[in-house]
């Protein structure tokens, strides 16, 4: 099972702060060395490179990885926010610190200050902006938190790709802005301006804002919408990392309605795939649904999870949640077509795959923490 983790998960194929803290510093821990990706000025070496905002989570470290795979320098700006523990992200990093083609530049996408500092650490020719506010249900709870960032720090973005000449942007959208469309599966030329939460109207204005740039200014800006993503290093409030965490301890999940909710589950490798795809073919404005479409009910997916724990989960109906679509489902024919987008991990592949990652890394904090009480006893 672990080489096939592996080979999913590099196979070719993000949160802001609540607050409006504006510091930011650049971490560098190599030496910079010439390769023939980088160019001269003023006497010193810049790699030419990628800023992938929100790129210590979960998305964005797997973007990364991939790019440095694949030898393209890149920029990873992100503020470490408490949406989750920032410890989680700064784990999804580290390993990429040995890199001399990787940049961190820790900051907020709405601080014009940390935008130039990401462009002091290396040349930029094209941004994927993944940093969002995420989630539905927050959304309602804080839906200023969610304006501020997700749609004025896409704002600080664009100006800041106009002002630096850069021409090409993916722009990380959701499945979320079809709202409960009753036409299935979703296309990208549906009418969707009955969005049902916050979030799904900043991420629709997102889309928007990229649209008027690239008409303005010329800009080759891709905007991807992606379903229910899944994988190692998941947020740990999502559903499958939520639902594995509490079944594997013997916890009670909590089910919203009957169970009979849809998702488009979309495996990261997948997604890491299409990204990498939409870099490689800039075509002007584009919109693109990245999901594996087919659809999963909920309590098929819980049995997907309890068949690869080896444990039955203890279920506690409640209401449904205000903002929960009913289901979402991706036609993703336009991006087979432009994208040459082919997902490979259907679920009863990818539930085991997430699984096995989850295990490995309860045995890992297990070991660590025999290893400091061990520590302790022999001082």
């Amino acid at each position: 099972m672990r080489a096939r983790l592996g080979e999913a998960l590099s196979a070719p194929g993000r949160h802001q702060r609540p607050s409006g803290a504006t510091n930011c510093k650049a971490t560098v821990r190599f030496t910079i060395l010439l390769t023939t990706s980088s160019v001269t000025g003023t006497g010193k070496e810049l790699f030419v490179g990628i800023l992938v905002t929100g790129g210590a989570g979960f998305i964005g470290s797997h973007l990364i990885e991939r790019l440095l795979q694949e030898g393209r320098p890149c920029v990873c700006l992100d503020n470490f926010d408490d949406f989750y523990p920032p410890d989680i992200k700064r784990a999804n990093i580290e390993p990429f610190h040995t890199s001399p083609e990787f940049r961190l530049v820790e900051g907020d996408i709405r601080s014009p200050a940390c935008l130039q500092q990401a462009s002091k650490a290396m040349k930029i020719t094209t941004i994927v902006h993944l940093a969002a506010r995420a989630g539905v249900r927050p959304s309602i709870l804080h839906p200023l938190l969610y304006h501020e960032v997700n749609i004025t720090g896409t704002m600080h973005i664009l100006e800041f790709a106009r002002q630096e000449g850069i021409t090409q942007l993916v722009f990380a959208s959701s499945s979320s802005v079809y709202g409960n469309s009753d036409r299935i599966p979703f296309r990208e030329d549906d009418p969707i301006d009955r969005p049902i939460s916050p979030y799904a109207a900043t991420k629709r204005a997102g889309e928007l804002l990229c649209h008027t740039y690239s008409y303005l200014y010329g800009m080759h800006i891709t905007c991807l919408r992606f379903f229910t993503v899944y994988g190692p290093r998941q947020r740990p409030e999502m559903a499958i990392h939520a639902f594995t965490r509490r079944i594997h301890a013997g916890e009670p999940i909590h089910i919203y309605g009957d169970g009979t909710s849809q998702r488009d589950y979309t495996f990261i490798s997948d997604i890491i795939d299409g990204v990498m795809a939409a870099l490689d073919r800039p075509q002007g404005y584009q919109l693109f649904n990245l999901g594996e479409s087919r659809t999963v009910t909920l309590v098929d997916l819980i049995a997907y999870i309890e068949e690869a724990l080896g444990k039955k989960a203890l279920v506690q109906k409640l209401p449904e949640q205000p903002g929960d679509v009913r289901r979402t489902y991706a036609d993703i024919s336009k991006a087979r077509r432009l994208l040459n987008y082919s997902p490979s991990v259907p679920i009863e592949k990818g539930i085991p795959l997430f699984v096995e990652w989850f295990l490995n890394m309860k045995q890992r904090d297990a070991n660590k923490g025999q290893s400091s009480q061990h520590a302790r006893l022999t001082v």
